[in-house]
């Protein structure tokens, strides 16, 4: 997510050809999340905060991929629509984030048993 923050930084603020939607917003978004993950990903924090943290981005990313179905703009939220790979994207985030979360919760009961 660091990745796509930083290259919608550099590439500016506009769609990329009509594929990928690319906006101030979006990127500033995108290096939060991304930070915080690494964050969590690197520091010494219990389990449980960063299956809480994986999962609730993942099911954050997963209703933003639902919505921007229905509603490409968000709202209002961004002035570009969502294209059809923007909305692939964060359904793949949103399920590889829950999935993570999902894995974590099993992994940590084998461990225990």
């Amino acid at each position: 997510m660091i990745l796509i923050g930083i290259v919608g930084l550099v590439l500016g603020n506009r769609p990329i050809g009509g594929a990928l939607n690319i906006d101030l917003v979006e990127d500033a978004i995108h290096l939060s999340t991304g930070g915080l993950l690494t964050v969590l990903g690197f520091a010494r924090v219990d389990d449980r905060i960063v299956r809480t943290a994986v999962g609730g981005l993942g099911v954050v990313y997963l209703a933003v991929g639902i919505v921007s179905f229905l509603v490409p703009d968000l709202f209002g939220l961004i002035p570009h629509e969502y294209s059809g790979l923007d909305n692939a994207i964060h359904l793949a985030l949103g399920v590889l984030g829950i999935g993570a979360a999902v894995a974590s919760i099993g992994a940590e009961r084998r461990l225990a048993s």
